[in-house]
C-alpha cells in the first residue's frame, strides 16, 4: 500500500469515527434528584424561567437549545460566542457585572443556574441557596468550581489535581437532564471530546514549552492575576503539549512581575476581556506593557515575541476552555511552537 492509499484509509477511519453519532440518551423522568456540590437538589419539572448567573452557565444553556426557557442572565467579562448570539437576543441581561439578589427574583425564576461561588454560595455577596430554596426554587452551582479545595482566603480556593473536561461533561449532562433535552446534552458532549482528542493528536509533549496566563491587573504597577496551576489555564497548557510555568495551586494567584519574571515562561498568554473593569483588561494594553516595561521587556518570551492572544473566558473552567486552546494553538503553528 502506498503512502497515499495509507492516508486515504485513515481519513476515511476518523471520518467514520468522527460521524458516530451520541449514544442515544433516556428522557428524564421527574421527580428528578441530584447531588450538586453536596446539596440534594430535586425538580419536579423542567424549568420555564430560568436564570444564568455567569457567562458559563448561560453559553451551556443557549447551545442546549434553551433561548426560550431562560428569562434572564448576567456577569460576563466577554461577548457571547458568535454562534450564540442570535439566540442570545432573546434572553434578558441583568448586568455584565454581579446582580443583585432582588433583580434575580424579579424574573420570577423556577430554576438558577451558577458559574462561579461569588453569585451562589456561602460567602457570595449576591445569592446564597437558601436565598433560593426558600422560596421552593432549586439551585445549581458549575461542579467544576465546587470541586476546589476551601484551604485558603481566596473565594475561588485551590485544586490539588488538574482540572479536565469530565467535570465540564458533568455540568452539561446535569443541566440536559435538568430540562429534559439528553440527547442535546450527549451530542454536545461528543462535539467537545472530538475536539480536545484532535488537538491533542496535534501537539505531542514537550518539556520545555510552559505558559504563563495572564488574567488582568488593576494597574501596571499591582501583581497580575494569573491562571494557576491545575486550572483551566494548566489543562489548556496541557493539551499543547506543555505546561503552566506558575506551579502554585492557588485557582487564581496574584503574582508580582518580579515572580513572573522568575517563572521564565516560553509563552505568554495574554487574556482579552470585553468587560470595561481595568485597563489591562484589553490585550493590547497588557502587550504594550510588556514590550516597553524596562524589566518586562527583558524575558526571554517577550524578546522573541512569544506573546499569544486568547479570550479571558477560556481560563474559567468553561465551554470556552477548548475555544482558547484552539485559539493559541493556530498561533503557535504561526510562531513554529507547534512541533
Amino acid at each position: 500500500m502506498t503512502r497515499d492509499q495509507s492516508l486515504l484509509v485513515l481519513f476515511c477511519f476518523m471520518t467514520f469515527f468522527l460521524a458516530i453519532p451520541a449514544a442515544k440518551a433516556e428522557p428524564t423522568k421527574y421527580p428528578f434528584s441530584l447531588e450538586n456540590c453536596g446539596v440534594k437538589v430535586t425538580f419536579h419539572k423542567a424549568p420555564e424561567r430560568a436564570v444564568a448567573l455567569g457567562q458559563n452557565s448561560a453559553e451551556i444553556l443557549l447551545m442546549l437549545g434553551l433561548s426560550d426557557r431562560v428569562k434572564a442572565s448576567a456577569f460576563w467579562p466577554t461577548q457571547v460566542l458568535p454562534e450564540l448570539a442570535k439566540e442570545n437576543e432573546k434572553v434578558k441581561l441583568l448586568t455584565v457585572e454581579k446582580p443583585t439578589l432582588e433583580s434575580i427574583l424579579a424574573e420570577e425564576p423556577d430554576f438558577v443556574a451558577a458559574q462561579l461561588p461569588l453569585l451562589l454560595g456561602p460567602d457570595s455577596k449576591v445569592a446564597k441557596r437558601e436565598d433560593f430554596s426558600s422560596l421552593g426554587i432549586p439551585a445549581y452551582l458549575s461542579p467544576g468550581v465546587c470541586n476546589t479545595r476551601k484551604d485558603t482566603s481566596d473565594i475561588y480556593g485551590s485544586r490539588e489535581k488538574l482540572w479536565n473536561m469530565d467535570l465540564l461533561y458533568q455540568e452539561i449532562d446535569e443541566l440536559s437532564r435538568i430540562f429534559d433535552v439528553s440527547d442535546r446534552g450527549q451530542h454536545l458532549i461528543s462535539k467537545f471530546k472530538r475536539r480536545e482528542a484532535a488537538l491533542r493528536e496535534r501537539f505531542k509533549s514537550n518539556p520545555d514549552l510552559s505558559f504563563l496566563f495572564w488574567f488582568s491587573s488593576a494597574s501596571a504597577a499591582d501583581n497580575a492575576y494569573l491562571g494557576g496551576k491545575n486550572g483551566a489555564s494548566g489543562f489548556i497548557a496541557d493539551v499543547l503539549g506543555g505546561h503552566n510555568a506558575i506551579t502554585t495551586e492557588a485557582e487564581w494567584p496574584t503574582v508580582s512581575w518580579e515572580g513572573i519574571i522568575s517563572a521564565k515562561p516560553t509563552v505568554i498568554v495574554a487574556a482579552s476581556l470585553d468587560r470595561n473593569r481595568w485597563d489591562l483588561d484589553k490585550a493590547e494594553n497588557k502587550i504594550a506593557f510588556l514590550k516597553n516595561d524596562p524589566s518586562v521587556r527583558l524575558m526571554d518570551a517577550v524578546r522573541n515575541n512569544h506573546i499569544v492572544i486568547m479570550n479571558g473566558a477560556a481560563m474559567n473552567p468553561t465551554v470556552r476552555t477548548i475555544y482558547g486552546a484552539e485559539e493559541i494553538a493556530v498561533q503557535l503553528e504561526e510562531l513554529g511552537l507547534d512541533k
